[in-house]
């Protein structure tokens, strides 16, 4: 075999490598899509369901009983991030310009379990500031304004997320994301154990 030869095989295992790898992140991208999918799907559910809902007279008591503790201690507001079984992963509380994530306790996420750095890190928070430096260069955002991200951890477990300068429109793309990385998480630490 001539050297020529040896160099078009090594570029086409190369080139190989590369297809592998893009396939693997297709792939990814498309269980995540997969899973906004059904997000909305469910969303539309519940919604069509809240109508019929807002006319129980159950609500009335549950406003009562709300204002009691909220003088001596107040209390943030937070969404739920649930699996499709309703286990809770997460809690969102947005103020301002800061939204926070606090992964559900009992649960334990690693940072080295994928997809976190790979999808959400990477693809996802990583994203958004490339775009912020983007339109900063460009004269559309002001520098301050950029967004900015803290992830606190004790020893690997991630317990919070901290994203600070986070635009309005993309609050619902950082949640249905946030949700897809925690399942995909928790399934592997199920998968696990």
């Amino acid at each position: 075999m001539s050297e020529e030869e040896r160099e078009k095989i090594k570029k086409i295992a190369k080139l190989r490598a590369l297809l592998e790898k893009r396939v693997e992140e297709m792939e990814t991208e498309l269980d995540g899509v997969k899973t906004l999918l059904s997000l909305i799907d469910s969303t539309l559910l519940k919604e069509s369901f809240k109508r019929a809902e807002i006319n129980k007279p159950v609500q009335a008591p549950k406003k009562q009983e709300a204002p009691q503790p909220s003088p001596a201690k107040p209390q943030r507001k937070g969404i739920p991030l649930k699996t499709v079984t309703g286990d809770v992963l997460a809690q969102i509380y947005t103020e301002k310009d800061e939204t926070q994530i606090v992964l559900a306790e009992d649960k334990n996420f690693d940072i080295n379990t994928p997809p976190f750095i790979s999808f959400f890190v990477e693809r996802v928070l990583a994203k958004m500031l490339e775009k912020d430096k983007e339109d900063v260069s460009k004269g559309k955002l002001d520098p301050e304004k950029t967004v900015a991200y803290d992830i606190k951890q004790d020893g690997n477990a991630i317990k919070e997320i901290t994203i600070t300068n986070l635009r309005s429109e993309r609050l619902r793309e950082l949640k249905s994301s946030i949700r897809w990385t925690l399942e995909k998480m928790y399934d592997r630490m199920k998968q696990k154990n």
